[in-house]
């Protein structure tokens, strides 16, 4: 039986998919959560946009804290929720933006994974394995020291292509979210070990590859000579983390987070690097002005009038 919902949830994600040009990836979550959204309203009978209040959303709210959902999960969820919303109110579907007055369960905004600039020493030495002159090891070296350069996202440094690199210039071309362009400088370890990868491993790989047209334009390749993938660079940390002996859990978006996390400690302005992480807007980035009780005590011993 085809729900009266379809046809908005249908229409919302071309919405945001076409006309708004999100990552595939974040018009598949927005898809999820309001999918399950609609399941819930469904349940409790309710079967058109125009007959949802601001306490079912409010209540559906409730239901992911009872399910023991995070607060970061929710407020996701609920910010997919205000996005749908927004949409059926500008198609005229509804008159009330009834999600509007309801707000993220506090405790949301938690302190991104970081980490400080010995471990990410650490992390990037160990991929070098010794200074193998394996293809695989040289382009393992070059992928971490590109994404700690540029604080790029893992779909980034996936989709990244030879031309959006220039050496010379130490600068990379990167492609963010809704396919905007941004240019961000590679330090000069970044562009050694990029150079050592092209120079010497890039084509070995490619000449790996069986198939018929080799991979002419991937920055970065896989063993098998095609483009690599976002789970095969989440392997790629997750093992090096492994050999340099960092416990906690690793992901692709620590580099990113200690990316921004190290600029600002070392002085950089918010909006410089609001610009080079790709984020719409600075409230996103201000979540990186978290400071350590080194820095902390560093700052007050040296600042207060009083502290000595």
């Amino acid at each position: 039986m085809t729900s009266s919902f379809d046809r908005l949830i249908e229409q919302f994600l071309v919405h945001i998919g076409v006309e708004r040009g999100l990552a595939k990836a974040t018009v598949e979550a927005y898809e999820s959560d309001v999918n399950k959204y609609i399941d819930w309203l469904e349940s409790r009978g309710i079967e058109h946009a125009d007959a949802i209040t601001s306490q079912d959303v409010e209540d559906y709210v409730a239901s992911l804290d009872a399910a023991g959902e995070s607060a970061r999960s929710k407020a996701r969820r609920l910010a997919s929720l205000h996005e749908f919303h927004r949409f059926a109110l500008a198609q005229h579907v509804v008159i009330n933006d009834v999600s509007a007055a309801v707000k993220a369960p506090k405790g949301a905004s938690t302190l991104p994974d970081v980490l400080n600039i010995d471990e990410v020493t650490r992390l990037l030495d160990a991929a070098a394995v010794g200074g193998s002159n394996d293809p695989v090891v040289l382009r393992n070296k070059a992928l971490l020291e590109f994404m700690y350069a540029t604080g790029c996202r893992v779909s980034e440094a996936a989709g990244a292509n030879l031309d959006d690199i220039d050496l010379d210039e130490h600068v990379a071309r990167l492609m963010g979210k809704g396919s905007k362009q941004r240019l961000v400088p590679i330090g000069s370890y970044a562009c050694d070990a990029l150079t050592v990868y092209l120079n010497t491993a890039r084509e070995a790989l490619e000449r790996r590859s069986s198939a018929n047209v080799p991979e002419r334009r991937a920055l970065f390749l896989n063993k098998r000579g095609r483009r690599i993938s976002r789970q095969s660079i989440w392997e790629v940390v997750k093992d090096a983390g492994r050999r340099a002996g960092i416990t906690r859990p690793l992901h692709p978006h620590t580099l990113r987070h200690s990316f921004a996390t190290h600029l600002i400690q070392g002085g950089a302005d918010m909006r410089t690097v609001q610009e080079l992480l790709g984020h719409a807007s600075v409230t996103t980035t201000q979540i990186y002005t978290h400071v350590s009780p080194e820095h902390l005590i560093e700052a007050y011993l040296s600042s207060h009038p009083r502290a000595r």
